[in-house]
């Protein structure tokens, strides 16, 4: 009795015998491979790449991705901002024309149209004072316009034409308009008042307006005049104009509105939010790069350098040991308050923090097989701290560079909410923040002053946070496939 072992055994020698019995085949039995030794070279080498796989893994996570365009595009709109059209200067002080009163807290709008009247309707109008620091060629191009026609005072009869319960058309001096009824002005009436024309006269000084409605004063700040372009009115005698159609009447002699509305001092909110955001952007830059720069070669050479250990651990002990908040405003206090003053201080006392961290990452990993075989083979010491260890710290490098930058505007933000920050007349997030906070609780309607600088700071903040967290994720070779 054969196995099937026995019989698969049986059947490969007769097969091997009958293949080598058989020359004409030999040809299709055997092939030579072809040889290429750059292809040979090719399969000693993986094709990993960690900045590939890096990237690869970060862009995977979308809500990153969207908040890292969110803060490239405003970090390149605080740029461009200035040169858009229709932008008012971020310290520029905006007066209205006429009286060289202040545009101060205007709540927010797209555009600054008080009202549109229609063709045919009469203004009293006014030349715009030249003045070519603050309106260098604006006054060309705008009248300005009052819903006032003439002032008739007391003694001064005028004619009724069209009689009215609220307003009476009137005529004066040869000028129609429409004068109120109401017990403000107590009109002298004949017993039917509608039986026209008749003369009247007044017991006050009345105003007689181009409508049946006060366009005038459009609000408590304004100066008493709107503002309409030249070519929209047919200029007439005794000061008076007639629009030639349907016109827009502006409180300001702008097209464009105060999108963020304007603080105490008549300055356009909106330019001061993106000013500030780009001078504190330059200072958590500027603060992230000098932390890193230091506290990475510091702590690289405190952690890897035993020599170093003991002098470096007795300084840093010695300088945190000081509380940050009072150098802080000791250098603020000492030198002249800038953004320079700012950046310098901070820059004294945050290298500390990732210079210890770094430290003790390179303790861990300075006497790992691949350092000392590196060592043994005769690598410099510079050579092993810049491939071997600083390598392996991108992930936690990065993440503490993300933190930092909102970490320096929220210092930034502290030393003015104390007094000793930038000045007031430079713009940056910590000076906005501190004005809106005072009018937050007195101003309910001025509370719009903190809510935009605090949204962007928040948006600025937030996307720093989550994409350094995850660019750390994603640094980390553990997470590769």
């Amino acid at each position: 009795m054969h196995t099937i072992e026995d019989i698969k055994s049986k059947k490969l020698e007769k097969g091997i015998h009958e293949a080598l019995n058989t020359p004409e085949n030999e040809d299709e039995l055997f092939t030579f491979a072809d040889y290429d030794p750059s292809s040979a070279e090719k399969t000693g080498y993986s094709n990993y790449s960690y900045w590939g796989c890096t990237l690869r893994a970060f862009f995977k996570r979308k809500t990153a991705v969207f908040l890292l365009f969110v803060l490239l595009f405003l970090v390149a709109f605080t740029f461009i901002q200035p040169y858009l059209p229709g932008q008012y200067g971020d310290v520029t002080i905006n007066d209205y024309p006429m009286s060289d009163k202040f545009v101060y807290n205007n709540q927010p709008s797209l555009h600054n149209i008080y009202s549109t009247v229609p063709e045919g309707t009469a203004l009293s109008y006014s030349e715009i004072p030249v003045n070519d620091k603050k309106w260098p060629g604006v006054p060309d191009e705008w009248y300005a316009v009052s819903g006032k026609l003439a002032t008739i005072r007391r003694p001064d009869r005028f004619t009724v034409l069209e009689y009215g319960e609220e307003w009476c058309k009137a005529e004066y001096k040869g000028v129609t308009g429409y004068v109120k009824n109401n017990f403000e002005t107590k009109l002298k009436l004949p017993d039917d008042p509608t039986k026209t024309p008749y003369e009247s006269r007044s017991n006050y000084t009345i105003t007689l307006y181009a409508t049946p409605e006060d366009i005038v004063n459009p609000d408590a700040n304004a100066d008493g005049w709107l503002y309409a372009k030249k070519e929209t009115l047919d200029v007439g005698e005794e000061g008076i104009a007639v629009t030639n159609q349907e016109t827009e009447l502006y409180t300001y002699p702008s097209t464009y509105g105060f999108l963020f509305g304007t603080n105490d001092r008549g300055q356009d909110l909106w330019s001061r939010v993106w000013s500030g955001t780009r001078t504190s952007l330059y200072i958590g830059f500027m603060v992230a790069i000098v932390e890193a720069f230091v506290g990475i070669m510091v702590g690289i050479l405190w952690g890897y350098v035993r020599k170093l250990d003991r002098i470096l651990t007795e300084l840093y002990n010695v300088l945190d040991n000081i509380p940050t908040t009072i150098v802080l405003i000791l250098i603020a206090y000492v030198m002249s308050p800038s953004v320079n003053t700012i950046i310098f201080a901070m820059c004294l006392t945050r290298w500390m923090g990732m210079a210890r961290f770094i430290r003790n990452q390179i303790i861990i990993i300075r006497d790992r097989d691949y350092n000392v075989a590196s060592r043994c083979l005769g690598v410099s010491s510079g050579q092993i701290m810049l491939k071997n260890l600083l390598p392996y710290l991108v992930s936690v490098i990065m993440l503490r560079m993300a933190l930092a930058i909102p970490g320096a505007i929220g210092n930034e933000v502290f030393i003015t909410y104390i007094g000793l920050g930038i000045p007031v007349n430079t713009p940056s997030l910590g000076n906005l923040i501190n004005e809106g906070r005072a009018l937050f609780v007195t101003a309910p309607s001025l509370r719009y002053q903190l809510l935009f600088p605090t949204i962007v700071l928040s948006i600025i903040t937030i996307s720093f946070y989550i994409i350094g967290n995850t660019f750390a994720d994603a640094a980390d070779p553990r997470n590769h496939l």
